[in-house]
């Protein structure tokens, strides 16, 4: 079976049933969170920290996942990551609890190997394609996390937990997908850093553990200032012994190129809000305003119907940023990114109390999304030299995933920090989660501004390279 679809058109449709699974995955628990959290008892607080879950297991299987890839093979790795999303969405829907949706949205975080894994397959297999293939697994990931949400929505307004199921059919078709496309041509090489893969997962762990925790503990209790103290113990040691590895889980080395290093700042901070605040997003879609004080009210339809808008404003965004970079530049398009991050995030501020208020600031922040993604995915490819464009772009998609799980952290905390007095969340967490979230896209505008245009510079390739390509959250 292999055979027939190892080149051409069959390879990129096979390809394309495996990215629709992953955008449905990430798109349709968002808007099920409310209807769903009430029915299982959980607040809010509750919903915004599965949420960062999911993207703490996004941040660590990141590289995880494409190093295994390198050393036994892209297929076998797709083939694991895929077996755990479909395990993942069956639990989930099987038995909806508190802890059945954490361990299976842990366990769906492997989607976040699914195009680097694929990257490496076809770059293999039709180099040909490869720039028109990515384009199309892209647009497929896109449409399908916001058509994911919709399905999702739609079926849940019968009954609670019936959304839960949309993945299920996906995940198994992706299965069958996985079992019959090719290997890549590939030389496997190298060998698994695990004193940096632990590293890397107790200092992240840890980190994004204070952040959500530390208003509930007492940011100056010792409980507080002993996890702190692991996490930065953790990840200066995993700095370390990644600078001084001949087989490195992810090549830090390559952040002394200055351009590369701003474009991971920026991302960083782009990702913090945007990506960051889609679990809020769909609480405060969701709360009732005669119990909270705040809050549109919203079902599960109507929340997917908003996250499915917010996917086609980014994907707007991602289709002109590139004309915008010809005409302006590299430079002033990171930092219009930034700008218009920070304009979506203010007008949230000031302009929430009507749906049409909230959904102009919203699409705005979707905008934004697109336009981050599609210019630090392509500037992270072109500032290096070709030996080293996997490991760069899996530098910068550490630093979305990074972002996207301590801008959920934060916004976590902020809920906790401000309780409603009947449970749930004040408006003021709201208030501050979104002013934090413009504070740092702004940051990422200025960071932006430090970016230097200039030809790809000619170092010297690195032994290991980390297969990885971009993945939207």
């Amino acid at each position: 079976m292999t055979g027939t679809i190892s080149r051409g058109r069959g390879l990129l449709a096979t390809m394309t049933l495996i990215v629709v699974c992953s955008g449905v995955v990430q798109g349709y628990l968002t808007p099920l969170l409310p209807v769903v959290g009430r029915h299982i008892g959980l607040s809010g607080v509750g919903q915004n920290n599965l949420y960062l879950l999911s993207q703490l297991a996004f941040a660590v299987l990141t590289p995880l996942l494409s190093r295994w890839g390198d050393i036994h093979g892209h297929r076998r790795l797709l083939r694991v990551a895929v077996a755990m999303v479909a395990a993942g969405s069956l639990l989930i829907a099987v038995r909806p609890t508190t802890a059945t949706l954490a361990v299976g949205m842990t366990l769906q975080g492997a989607v976040v190997g699914f195009f680097p894994l694929l990257a490496g397959i076809l770059r293999s297999r039709a180099p040909e394609r490869g720039r028109t293939g990515m384009s199309v697994l892209v647009g497929a990931l896109l449409l399908s996390i916001g058509v994911g949400g919709l399905a999702a929505g739609s079926l849940s307004e019968e009954h609670a937990s019936a959304g839960l199921w949309t993945a299920v059919p996906f995940a198994l078709l992706a299965l069958a997908a996985a079992l019959a496309l090719p290997d890549s041509t590939t030389r496997r090489a190298g060998r698994f850093n695990t004193a940096a893969a632990t590293l890397l997962t107790v200092g992240l762990g840890a980190l994004v553990l204070v952040l959500a925790q530390g208003g509930t503990w007492g940011w100056s209790s010792a409980p507080t200032l002993a996890t702190v103290a692991v996490a930065v113990v953790a990840l200066v040691l995993w700095v370390r012994v990644e600078q001084h590895s001949a087989h490195p889980l992810v090549d830090v080395r390559l952040l002394r190129n200055a351009r590369l290093a701003v474009i991971s700042a920026h991302t960083f901070c782009a990702a913090f809000g945007t990506i960051g605040f889609l679990g809020a997003n769909a609480v405060f879609l969701g709360a009732h305003r005669d119990g909270n004080g705040y809050g549109q009210g919203l079902g599960s339809q109507d929340i997917a119907l908003i996250s499915l808008a917010m996917v086609v404003a980014g994907c707007a965004g991602s289709t002109a940023t590139p004309r915008l970079a010809r005409l302006i530049g590299d430079r002033a398009t990171l930092a219009t990114g930034g700008g218009v991050g920070t304009a979506g995030f203010t007008s949230l501020v000031f302009f929430h109390a009507s749906l049409p208020q909230y959904l102009a600031g919203a699409l705005v922040v979707g905008v934004a999304t697109g336009m981050f993604e599609a210019v630090t995915r392509t500037l992270s490819v072109e500032v290096v030299d070709d030996a080293e464009t996997a490991l760069s772009v899996g530098i910068n998609e550490l630093a979305l995933s990074l972002g996207a799980a301590i801008g959920a952290a934060v916004i976590g905390a902020l809920f906790a920090a401000h309780p409603a007095a009947g449970g749930g969340i004040a408006p003021a967490g709201y208030l501050w989660a979104w002013a934090a979230c413009a504070a740092v896209a702004l940051a990422g505008a200025v960071i932006g501004l430090l970016f230097k245009g200039g030809a790809a510079p000619a170092t010297a390739s690195t032994p290991t390279l980390m297969t990885t390509s971009g993945e939207a959250a």
